[in-house]
């Protein structure tokens, strides 16, 4: 697998009542708490002057949401792809994210009713692939946790480890891999 070699912003959702609890989402349309309300809001200025000229976003409510508070400091087109939803966990949905998470991370689990790993793997590639190569950019791509770790792992770096809510990060291909970065204010 392999990402087309152009540079982006990537932006977790911020937080939902279900992130504070630990428990997992997947494909349950929750919208922001308070804090991610307040957590976009603080990633708007992050990105201004970062010569982002789209906003390409999950259709999910909770993206959706922190995709147009940071609009308001960016005040761009936004086009949604649908190959960026969350991930579909079924019957985990809703249910504490350990200690299953790890095992579905790796493949050697999936709960009833879920998306393989590899499934989202194959979707995330054939998502970025089409918005790296036909949005106009630099992109800022608005999605979820699980979307990220398929990212990082198609980007051939670790998937293990939490992506925190609305925090910006830059990804970009460099001799010897991609790296991912946040803004110095962010740091």
């Amino acid at each position: 697998m392999a990402l087309p070699l152009v540079p982006f912003w990537f932006l977790r959702h911020g937080e939902t009542d279900y992130n504070a609890a630990g428990l997992s989402q997947g494909a349950l349309d929750i919208s922001l708490n308070a804090t991610g309300r307040t957590q976009a809001a603080s990633a708007g200025p992050l990105l201004a002057g970062q010569g982002i000229a789209t906003i390409v976003c999950s259709p999910m409510q909770r993206t959706r949401e922190t995709a147009s508070i940071i609009n308001e400091f960016l005040n761009l087109p936004v086009e949604l792809e649908p190959g960026l939803r969350e991930v579909v966990f079924g019957g985990m949905e809703g249910k504490p994210l350990y200690p299953w998470f790890s095992e579905w991370l790796e493949g050697s689990y999936t709960p009833e009713g879920a998306e393989t790993i590899f499934q989202v793997l194959e979707r995330v590639e054939e998502a970025m692939e089409r918005v790296l190569t036909t949005a106009r950019g630099p992109l800022l791509i608005v999605a979820h946790g699980g979307i990220f770790r398929a990212l990082r792992d198609i980007m051939g770096l670790p998937k293990q480890g939490l992506t925190p809510n609305a925090v910006p990060m830059f990804c970009t291909p460099e001799e010897g891999g991609w790296q991912v970065r946040l803004p110095p204010e962010a740091e």
